[in-house]
């Protein structure tokens, strides 16, 4: 499982900084220690000005959304177990550790076809595996972000990125995990991840990403010392 990714948007040498920083050079393969060391207010200040760059709010919320102490590190615990959980039953997929959250990235070539916003068949499993999962897991609220490439018009890619958010959550949704939980959004061409320029970097760009963080009620537990691992 892939614990770290490098952040493309200007303000990546400020986390990086500030993280160094508060783990003092620490290297571990999960993120438990590290949640223990870095305070809520930190976090906030991290997650604030990278969603505000960005325009992003929720992978703001999420690098923001640190409660530090023993309380950061039960929840840090609790996402080491379900990423490995996900990295292990979810083909095709890559898990990505971010500050106590996950995210999943899937490929939209695998889940769907070209132009489609259509699961198709081989995909169901994979998000009825993920169901599965998120639904051991249910204190957490998801956010599955759509993304294109440049190819076709804005209108176009908005739209396809925004019906294939919706349906990767329609499926989530049949296979049990609860409408409350999952926020789909589509971002059409504007969150590139790599060049447009090359095939390879536009397949990179035409994606599905799951952010998966935890909710106010797991917060309480684990800041109260309720929730055992």
């Amino acid at each position: 499982m892939t614990l770290f990714q490098k952040f493309s948007k200007p303000v990546a040498s400020l986390l990086i900084v500030v993280m160094t920083i508060l783990t003092w050079g620490c290297q571990t393969t999960t993120n438990t220690g590290r949640d223990a060391q870095i305070g809520a207010a930190a976090g906030g200040i991290i997650g604030g000005i990278i969603g505000s760059r960005s325009g992003n709010f929720a992978k703001g919320a999420i690098i923001g959304a640190v409660i530090g102490g023993a309380g950061g590190a039960i929840i840090g615990n609790y996402m080491d177990k379900q990423a490995a959980e996900i990295d292990r039953n979810v083909k095709d997929a890559k898990v990505v550790r971010v500050g106590e959250s996950i995210k999943v990235v899937f490929d939209s070539g695998i889940l769907f076809s070209t132009g489609s916003a259509t699961i198709t068949s081989n995909s169901r499993y994979n998000i009825e595996q993920l169901a599965r999962i998120l639904n051991r897991y249910h204190d957490t609220n998801i956010v599955i972000e759509g993304h294109t490439d440049n190819i076709g018009s804005e209108a176009m890619n908005q739209s396809l990125s925004e019906r294939r958010a919706e349906s990767v959550a329609t499926l989530l949704n049949v296979y049990g995990v609860s409408g409350n939980r999952v926020s789909p959004v589509g971002y059409g061409k504007t969150r590139p991840v790599s060049t447009n320029e090359t095939e390879a970097g536009r397949r990179l760009n035409r994606r599905v990403e799951v952010l998966i963080y935890a909710n106010d009620e797991l917060k309480r537990q684990a800041e109260s010392g309720e929730l055992k691992l």
